[in-house]
C-alpha cells in the first residue's frame, strides 16, 4: 500500500510542479475557449503583473501546454493557445471549475 502511495504521490508533485503557483490554472482557464493576446490575457487577470504574467507562460510553453505564436504583422502579434498535448487538461479543468462552484453554494 504504501508504494501505490509514493507512486500516487510522485504524480501528484509532478502535476503541481506543471501547474503550481496562483495563476496558471487561471491563464489556462481562459485560454480554453480560444487563442489570447498578451494584452487579453492581461485584462482578464488584472491582478497578475506582466512580468510574473510572461513568467508564467513561458513555464508553461516549456512544459508543453501553451504554444505561442507570433505573426509578423505591424506591429507584431503574438497569441497564445492549447497545444493538443494541452487540451488534456480540460477535463481537470472542468473539475476544478464545478468543485468551486459546489464549494461557493456550500459557503452560502
Amino acid at each position: 500500500m504504501a508504494e501505490i502511495q509514493t507512486e500516487g504521490t510522485v504524480f501528484v508533485q509532478t502535476t503541481l510542479k506543471v501547474l503550481g503557483g496562483k495563476w496558471k490554472i487561471l491563464i489556462l482557464w481562459h485560454l480554453k475557449d480560444e487563442s489570447r493576446r498578451f494584452s487579453q490575457l492581461k485584462r482578464l487577470i488584472p491582478d497578475i503583473s506582466e512580468k510574473v504574467l510572461s513568467q508564467q507562460l513561458r513555464e508553461l510553453e516549456k512544459d508543453g501546454i501553451v504554444t505561442r505564436t507570433v505573426y509578423s504583422d505591424i506591429p507584431p502579434k503574438v497569441e497564445y493557445s492549447f497545444t493538443d498535448y494541452g487540451r488534456s487538461l480540460m477535463p481537470a479543468l472542468n473539475v476544478l471549475c464545478n468543485w468551486g462552484k459546489a464549494h461557493l453554494q456550500r459557503l452560502k
